[in-house]
């Protein structure tokens, strides 16, 4: 081991300097810079020890698992990096998304309102059907929704060694093609030394999570396993709706002299009460937020009750096995397999069903022909999901070269059942009223290439092929077998003005396939997007600032309408012609040796070009209207101070514009701007017993206690009731409150 670590060490010690300049967005920050003061894209960690890199014990190899999708400040990609050492202060048991909430262009949501359990994010409008997850290089995203349920992998974030987010269509990676923004998270890395953590937090909503961590260090210097379990659980803000989740993780690890191969096994295990209805009676939205409406419904006896188990249950288990070799210097090879399994149900009462949508002939009880009843149905959803992803890298000082791919395949069992009627007999116990099947399999092979011509000037390439096939056959998507063959072209070029000036141009095009829900809503068109960014990067001693202007030209861009299906998925339509065009800047801002300033703003247009939409039964040119859920405004700030070795405190500000929640401008589908304040707080005592440190830290959120909704929906409909022979579009729309004031405080051992 030591022999490859002498052999690359000034290769390595570059890539250290790489990586060290690669900060939140990409610009160029040197460890060497301001005494070493390390910071993290949120604002709530900031290290006053000077940062010393030891080549003996970096464990660079794991970096290769993600390299294939990942860019660096040499790409002419717009991009954030996040570690681990950035996320520790914050992560008290809420979900990744609120931990990335300060990012720019970001804007998160959470169901239960307190951000555990069902949370969500987008980024510069695209919701989190449009955001590409891969872990360690290897598809996340549901095959089917293309959505990322965070839920089923509670804490994650304790097993995470970085996060980077690329906002845009970023550079081709595995899965469904960003039209947002991808995320890749890289696990952790292995430990050279035996080490143990135990965490535990409390906090408002009777939240608590627990972490016992482990790892047995290089065993003989060549082999480590490390492990996790944790445990979530939280009554949150909204009524009932309360988590109790569950997860592991577990790595195995040998590490050669060219050779790394890590075997990973994780899952986790929810069991949510629903909150995904949000709240539409404008009286309690005002005076009884909290009310949760899942599950309500009226006894024989008129009294108003809510049905104990209108829950989700989900179990999801992933199965990794990574493969890295390096032949020389110059080349390296990554080789993966993976396998995810999931299976669960969700549970709902519901009230006056037509029986004729479940498949169940009228009945006549006591001489009363009976139509419709209360019942209690279940919905089953048992996948698979396996595949393998490949790469090959060629590097010199320079030509970086990689090719790249993966294949990958899905299928999906999808049945519900009947549990319990109130007025009349069902035709058999446990009555299975739909059962459908789904395929869905994904190849790509990708391209690409970053070559210096000289000291100021490099250019970027990437050419990706996707083939993508899906069929299914269900009562809601009725028979589909479609096939789609994407071409990914993406080009740019970087100028290197001098040590403190980076300015860069990328061109990308992005096509991505409808998801199951679209079937479900109508025939739709796949989407294309063709993304220009224009980039300049600003590094000095004391200041480090990102400026990136970008235009998204969206053709059949599949945008959200507003409405909900009867399961809480949001629908979607094809909208012709549209475009998001906005400029974002995000800037660190070292004031003495004390305190850092972190400002973002988002400014942008977002529009649907020559939009229809019919009302009172006649189509209507509405011209250039709002896309939906797509802030004008998105504004960011974190301050923090520094006053004591290993303490940090920070106030982390988020502003999010006035949005539409529907496409067609109405007064009624407003949601309305809104702005909150988190207050952190992290202090680690370095101690010489059993313990190597002891850290506490505390999270004050929404500080000001300012009420506010970050998500909600929109819906329209034909009412031929009110006048007869007429037809009158009426208008709907419902909110997701977020908690006021609330916190969470944790303690962290460390062994």
């Amino acid at each position: 081991m030591k022999t490859l670590f002498k052999k690359n060490e000034s290769r390595q010690k570059d890539r250290h300097k790489n990586r060290s300049q690669n900060y939140t967005s990409g610009s160029l920050l040197h460890a060497r810079t301001l005494l070493g003061l390390a910071f993290f894209t949120s604002g709530s960690l900031f290290a006053q020890e000077k940062v010393v890199i030891d080549t003996t014990k970096t464990n660079n190899l794991d970096e290769v698992l993600v390299s294939a999708v990942r860019v660096t400040a040499q790409t002419p990609v717009t991009f954030s990096n996040i570690s681990k050492k950035e996320l520790e202060s914050r992560n008290l048991g809420q979900d990744i998304p609120a931990l990335l909430n300060y990012l720019p262009s970001v804007v998160i949501t959470s169901d239960a309102g307190n951000g555990i359990g069902y949370s969500a994010i987008s980024v510069r409008g695209s919701d989190s059907r449009r955001v590409n997850v891969t872990l360690n290089g290897i598809p996340y995203n549901d095959s089917e929704s293309q959505g990322t349920f965070w839920v089923n992998m509670p804490d994650f974030a304790s097993s995470v060694q970085n996060i980077q987010l690329q906002r845009g269509v970023g550079t081709s990676t595995n899965g469904a093609g960003a039209f947002g923004a991808s995320l890749n998270l890289l696990t952790d890395s292995y430990a050279t030394e035996a080490n143990g953590e135990i965490s535990n937090s409390f906090g408002s909503f009777n939240s608590r999570k627990h972490t016992l961590k482990f790892s047995t260090g290089l065993i003989k210097d060549h082999f480590e396993l490390a492990g996790r379990v944790s445990n979530i659980k939280s009554d949150g803000y909204i009524d009932r709706a309360s988590s109790d989740l569950k997860s592991y993780f577990f790595q195995g690890t040998y590490i050669g002299n060219t050779t790394l191969i890590k075997a990973l096994v994780f899952g986790g295990k929810e069991k949510t009460y629903q909150a995904w209805n949000g709240l539409e009676d404008p009286d309690k939205l005002k005076n009884d937020r909290t009310y949760n409406t899942s599950g309500e419904y009226v006894d024989d006896n008129g009294v108003t009750r809510f049905y104990d188990n209108e829950t989700d249950n989900y179990n999801q288990d992933h199965y990794q096995l990574h493969w890295n070799e390096r032949f020389s210097d110059n080349w390296s090879t990554n080789l993966a397999f993976h396998y995810t399994k999931g299976k669960g149900y969700y549970e709902n009462y519901k009230v006056d069903e037509d029986l004729s949508e479940y498949g169940i002939q009228p009945q006549v009880v006591e001489g009363e022909l009976i139509e419709s009843s209360d019942l209690i149905r279940r919905k089953w959803l048992d996948n698979d999901f396996y595949g393998t992803t490949f790469s090959a890298n060629y590097k010199n000082e320079k030509l970086d070269f990689i090719l790249g791919g993966g294949w990958n395949k899905y299928e999906g069992k999808h049945f519900g059942n009947i549990l319990w009627t109130r007025s009349f007999i069902l035709p058999e116990y446990n009555f299975k009223y739909y059962d459908d099947f789904s395929t869905k399999t994904d190849f790509n092979v990708f391209a690409k290439v970053n070559y210096k011509f000289n000291e100021n000037w490099s250019l970027f390439g990437d050419l990706q092929y996707r083939n993508v096939g899906y069929k299914t056959k269900g009562a809601d998507t009725g028979s589909v077998d479609d096939n789609f063959n994407f071409f990914n072209p993406k080009a740019g070029i970087t100028y290197i003005v001098n040590d403190e000036n980076n300015i860069y141009f990328s061109y990308a095009r992005a096509n991505r396939e409808p998801n199951r829900s679209d079937y479900e809503s109508g025939n739709p068109k796949p989407e294309k997007l063709n993304d220009f960014e224009l980039g300049w990067r600003y590094n000095a001693p004391k200041t480090k600032l990102n400026v990136n202007g970008y235009y998204m030209r969206y053709q059949d861009q599949l945008v959200l309408t507003g409405a909900l299906n009867d399961v809480g998925a949001p629908i979607r339509q094809n909208s012709g012609e549209s475009y998001r065009l906005g400029l974002e800047i995000d800037a660190t801002l070292f004031v003495a040796d004390k305190w850092i300033f972190r400002p973002n703003v988002t400014v942008s247009t977002n529009k649907n070009e020559d939009f229809v939409f019919q009302r009172d039964g006649t189509l209507e040119k509405l011209g250039n209207t709002n896309i939906a859920f797509s802030p004008n405004v998105i504004v960011g700030n974190a301050i923090t101070f520094l006053p004591i070795k290993n303490m940090q405190v920070s106030l982390l500000t988020k502003f999010v514009g006035d949005q539409y929640m529907g496409n067609i401008d109405s007064k009624g589908s407003k949601l309305e701007s809104y702005s909150v304040s988190d207050f952190n707080i992290s202090y680690e005592i370095k101690t010489n017993s059993v313990f190597k440190s002891i850290i506490f830290s505390g999270l004050v959120n929404n500080v000001f206690d300012y009420k506010y909704e970050s998500n909600g929906y929109f819906y329209t409909y034909d009412d031929d009731f009110s006048n007869p022979g007429t037809i009158t579009t009426m208008e709907g729309a419902g909110y997701y409150p977020q908690a006021g004031i609330n916190f969470l405080a944790g303690m962290t051992l460390k062994f």
